[in-house]
């Protein structure tokens, strides 16, 4: 692999498929506020992709469309917006029925599925994921709202009864928190903004959306499927630069939950902002440097493909991604032998070439950070020990895998959320949890070994240090259905479908004592359904 090489993935102009090539640029005209389709005439930022056009032997970058570059007076009148719908709980939206808002949810998941080709398609130009992965990403997501709507279905029928205690009479329900500021990743802009975002929503609350950093057109399908499915206000989109319009939603006090998918040091600093931190829920997905230790009894043909896998999935941009290999040093060798013959199979090029796995950067300044991180493993002992491993051309990275890494090294320590596999070897088994153990952050580790005995000994201290122990297999996030969170800087509250719904929602209840008044004030209420809350109605 050679700079040539590399220069020669990106396609020439007019060679890219018609299925696969944007028809026209996707410009944002106009911003969903209180169920306005706003006109926008201010100055717009251009969107770039991370697929550069070749001419001859220069690669130029190729713009896609642009999005309004809002101000503080926009992010302000969306919060407003939410905030009006709210009605400090007497909007339309909170006191709807869950049988209601699962029909908005419904009627939005139609139109949505409508939209599949020109989402995918805008995910693969301006985030550089492949073909496969951006349809994936697609429809598993609309597999979570479906999820949730079943979920939320079974919590509100499971809630429907009431609960005689001690001469009292009570019913509970979980009830929306207010307004959410929510705010999604660039790697999975689609699936983990959802993953927030439909839980909020469907518990009763109302929404102020921030669009990722790298990701923002790909909603543009979407933005009149969330005007015509939910009242007015209920959701409200938020363009600019985050660090200059964020602050001020926070600040307001107005926002009851922020719900972030990001870095750890970027939470810190905007729950600093609110002036009442105490009123502030946190749902948070934040950084992680999960390992995969790769003990002496492995089965290395296994390790090797899941360590391949866990490491440079999506080019090793996502937060589940195995950022540190710690292999014994008696296979380390053999180990780094077979897992090289692997990567150099792994296709190379252009989000919508057939079988390809590593594809383009969001932006160069990843592939700058990468070459970094590698260049300062390098000066400090470490070795890449694949050929042509972190050459980079523009937003192309050849993955590198570095070894071997040590303290004081970058990679040691930073999340480098990109195609840089760190390798360290180990002799006694204390080395790789001390590593885990003093890890700032506590997502998720891997386990391969065949020796229960191995196993056994270190999932012990190991759950007490991550929230998910995976045995002969890759860091992942998934089935939706178990619970994602992490322990110390990786995480706060737990995202699952059926955990999201409690993490946007408080339990609250209505209680009467256990008299033939109260009795008969109750089916007065619940027979000429005078409640949304207090009622016995089962919802199909």
């Amino acid at each position: 692999m050679d700079m040539q090489t590399l220069q020669h993935l990106f396609p020439e102009k007019g060679s890219i498929p018609e299925a696969y090539a944007l028809p026209a640029p996707v410009n944002q005209t106009s911003i969903l506020i209180g169920g306005e389709l706003r006109p926008w005439k201010g100055p717009m930022r251009k969107v770039f992709s991370p697929v550069y056009l070749r001419h001859g032997d220069k690669l130029e970058p190729s713009e896609i469309g642009s999005f309004p570059e809002a101000t503080v007076e926009e992010s302000k009148a969306a919060l407003e917006a939410a905030v009006a719908a709210y009605d400090k709980g007497r909007g339309l939206w909170p006191t709807m029925s869950v049988a209601e808002r699962i029909a908005c949810m419904q009627d939005f998941t139609k139109q949505m599925v409508a939209k599949r080709t020109e989402v995918v398609r805008l995910i693969m130009w301006e985030i550089g994921k492949n073909l496969a992965d951006s349809e994936k990403e697609f429809d598993r997501t609309i597999d979570y709202i479906k999820a949730t709507i079943n979920a939320v279905r079974d919590l509100d029928n499971d809630n429907s009864r009431f609960l005689m205690v001690e001469g009292t009479i009570g019913q509970i329900r979980r009830t929306p928190l207010g307004v959410v500021l929510c705010m999604g990743p660039f790697n999975y802009p689609l699936n983990e903004t959802f993953a927030t975002l439909i839980p909020a929503l469907i518990m009763g609350n109302t929404v102020v959306f921030k669009t990722p950093r790298w990701g923002v057109l790909l909603f543009t399908p979407l933005i009149e499927a969330f005007c015509s499915a939910f009242p007015k206000g209920v959701i409200n989109f938020v363009y600019g630069q985050g660090h200059k319009v964020v602050p001020s939603l926070l600040n307001s006090g107005d926002v009851n939950v922020l719900t972030l998918i990001g870095s750890s040091k970027v939470a810190d600093e905007l729950k600093k902002q609110h002036p009442k931190v105490n009123r502030l829920r946190a749902v948070l997905g934040l950084d992680a440097k999960n390992a995969a230790i790769v003990l002496p009894d492995a089965d290395i043909e296994l390790a090797v493909k899941e360590c391949l896998s866990g490491a440079l999935s999506f080019n090793g941009q996502r937060c589940t991604a195995l950022k540190m290999l710690i292999v014994h040093q008696s296979i380390v060798d053999e180990f780094l032998k077979k897992f090289v013959a692997a990567l150099d199979k792994l296709g190379r090029g252009m989000p919508w070439d057939k079988g390809v796995a590593i594809t383009p950067l969001p932006d160069v300044s990843k592939t700058r950070y990468m070459c970094d991180l590698v260049e300062d493993a390098v000066a400090k002992g470490a070795k890449v020990v694949n050929e042509g491993g972190g050459l980079a051309c523009e937003t192309f990275f050849n993955p590198a895998v570095v070894y071997p890494v040590t303290e004081g090294m970058k990679l040691y320590r930073e999340e480098q959320f990109g195609p840089v596999v760190p390798v360290m070897a180990f002799d006694k088994i204390e080395t790789a949890l001390d590593y885990v153990i003093s890890s700032e952050y506590g997502q998720q580790v891997s386990i391969f070994s065949s020796n229960p005995d191995l196993i056994g000994e270190l999932v012990d201290p190991l759950v007490n240090q991550v929230c998910r122990v995976n045995i002969n297999c890759q860091c992942q996030r998934g089935p939706d259905v178990f619970p994602f969170t992490g322990r110390k800087d990786s995480a706060e509250g737990t995202l699952s479908v059926t955990d999201a719904l409690r993490s946007f929602s408080i339990r609250s209840m209505i209680a009467a004592k256990q008299t033939d008044e109260s009795k008969k004030l109750l089916d007065d209420i619940i027979l000429n359904h005078k409640s949304k809350f207090i009622n016995t109605r089962f919802v199909f």
